[in-house]
């Protein structure tokens, strides 16, 4: 079987919403204007270092979800996530910081390992120079700057702990485009320790384990003020609310069937 960081995350998040995910085969719907946006980027990027042209990429990618029933937060609009898309691409190609030789080559690159008889798979965003020096690239957007200090904290992000573990390469980079009144570009970098590279191999074993053995608990969030349930697409399902679940999720066909749950040997 196949696993990847996202679902290494998602299992140890809650159990109970992986099983939701990958086994029942509820989906969240792409509705998500954010979500959407990144994905929009990426595309712009790719672009970008094809020496192409990034801001006809960004609005050709964008425009396909305009008349989408888009759900947008805060202040957003379609019209106003298209011009900080602009303002950032600008800002980026001003900033000239980051380079991608051969992008065709370095640009989501697919790496994987095995892990006893299953394969862990990662797609990174790419593999360049930071003002001059060779980093393993994250691409990120969002509507708020990302934390800067303490120093070196984004030496504890499990996603480039992740990428540092499967590629091999201890310096990261995440490059962060930041939505807001004046668009803003963070470089941020860090190096993951061997240590850390090693721990995750672990946590990524141990966690397949438990998988495989079916322990597929709920991990309840419902503890005020902080309450990551309210805010998870699964919740219908875990409150047997089915039209809670329709509203945001899909389910792929034929994962009706669990029957393979009851056969296993513990």
């Amino acid at each position: 079987m196949t696993y990847s960081y996202t679902q290494i995350s998602q299992y140890l998040a809650c159990p109970r919403r992986y099983r939701h995910r990958y086994l029942d085969g509820w989906k969240e719907k792409d509705t998500r204007a954010g979500m959407l946006f990144g994905r929009a980027f990426e595309i712009a990027l790719g672009a970008y270092f094809r020496r192409e042209d990034p801001g006809d990429a960004f609005f050709r990618e964008w425009s396909v979800c305009k008349d989408q029933d888009l759900q947008f937060s805060n202040r957003d609009t379609w019209d106003r996530m298209l011009e900080q898309g602009i303002m950032l691409l600008t800002r980026f190609c001003q900033d000239n910081r980051v380079e991608v030789p051969q992008p065709r080559q370095n640009l989501q690159i697919k790496f994987t390992r095995p892990i006893g008889r299953n394969e862990f798979v990662a797609f990174v965003d790419g593999i360049g120079f930071l003002d001059g020096a060779r980093y393993l690239l994250e691409w990120k957007t969002s509507s708020c700057r990302y934390a800067e200090e303490p120093n070196g904290l984004l030496a504890l992000d499990p996603q480039m702990v992740c990428y540092s573990w499967i590629t091999g390469i201890s310096d990261v980079a995440q490059v962060v485009f930041v939505r807001k009144r004046i668009v803003e570009v963070q470089y941020l970098r860090t190096t993951i320790a061997d240590e850390q590279r090693q721990e995750f191999g672990r946590l990524v074993e141990d966690t397949i384990a438990r998988i495989e053995s079916a322990r597929f608990l709920p991990h309840s969030g419902i503890r005020f003020p902080q309450n990551p349930c309210t805010t998870c697409a699964y919740v219908g399902l875990c409150l047997g609310r089915q039209d809670m679940a329709d509203a945001v999720l899909t389910r792929r066909p034929g994962a009706e069937n669990l029957g393979w749950l009851d056969e296993l040997n513990y």
